[in-house]
């Protein structure tokens, strides 16, 4: 990052896609280089690698190695843990899990759990038990239906949060769903992604924003402006959200991320610019003609 730092935390889903060559990395970049290359331009990412298998750790050494220290990975515990039984049943394994990312230090924060549409009102009381029993900056992403219905559920779930200094993810689905197209990977990420209100909620200092975006990048704009304005809000009362941009099958997700930057930009002037990588090789400069 440039030697001013952001005052914001901005980022993709991942940072092991081949398809960033043609754009983010150079042509001849090595998937080992990906990240540290993606720490270069960006400062945050999502932990999804984590929610899928837990990382070896020699995996994790490697990330050390590759992220500086202002740098934030928001690791998800994994999926056998927020998916799996009774979240008390799985505080050891959570401790396990956290013992693991040990060496990465403030890098982890905060850290995700990312719950079932199953989750419901009904099981708060084993929420409450698995956050008061880590005591770690934890974030939430809550799917089931009653937890957006303004009711009582909502309101006990956003108390537990507040009181307890957990943040609530705020997911903003709604460009995805707003694209009617044939396309393989806009039709996959709309059989995905939850299909839910957003809740842009700051219970903490470090709200959190996750924006998955149509393929066009100008055609999500309608529905960026207003996080743009959000976002400069909280940075304006002295808060640092996070912010990670997705497109259907992320190929486009730093080009969204470099227009959000732009237009937070320009409502808030003298942000520090994104860093540019060196411009891709062409063939010739790789001895390939």
């Amino acid at each position: 990052m440039n030697d001013a730092p952001l005052p914001y935390y901005l980022g993709c889903p991942s940072w092991s896609e081949n398809a960033w060559r043609e754009g983010l990395y150079p042509h001849n970049a090595r998937p080992a280089d990906f990240l540290s290359l993606y720490a270069q331009v960006f400062n945050a990412v999502e932990g999804n690698t984590t929610f899928y298998a837990r990382p070896a750790p020699a995996t994790v050494a490697r990330w050390v190695q590759s992220l500086p220290e202002n740098f934030r990975f928001t690791a998800k515990f994994p999926r056998d843990i927020s998916h799996g039984a009774d979240l008390r049943q799985q505080l050891h394994a959570a401790q396990d899990f956290l013992h693991l990312l040990q060496p990465l230090g403030a890098r982890v924060a905060p850290l995700w759990l990312q719950l079932p549409a199953s989750f419901g009102p009904q099981r708060l009381a084993e929420l409450v038990s698995f956050i008061d029993a880590l005591e770690r900056p934890l974030a939430i992403e809550v799917r089931h239906p009653e937890f957006f219905a303004k009711g009582d559920a909502e309101k006990r779930l956003n108390r537990l949060l507040m009181d307890r200094g957990v943040e609530r993810i705020c997911l903003d689905s709604r460009a995805l769903f707003s694209c009617t197209s044939t396309d393989p990977a806009v039709l996959h990420a709309q059989a995905k992604k939850p299909r839910v209100p957003p809740r842009p909620a700051a219970f903490t200092h470090f709200p959190q924003v996750r924006f998955i975006g149509r393929p066009e990048l100008e055609a999500n704009d309608a529905y960026l402006i207003p996080w743009v304005e959000k976002v400069a809000g909280w940075i304006e009362e002295g808060r640092t959200p996070y912010v990670f941009l997705h497109t259907p099958d992320n190929h486009r997700a730093p080009e969204l991320a470099r227009r959000f930057h732009q237009q937070l930009s320009d409502r808030l002037p003298g942000l520090p610019a994104l860093p540019q990588l060196s411009p891709p090789q062409t063939s010739e400069q790789l001895g390939l003609l």
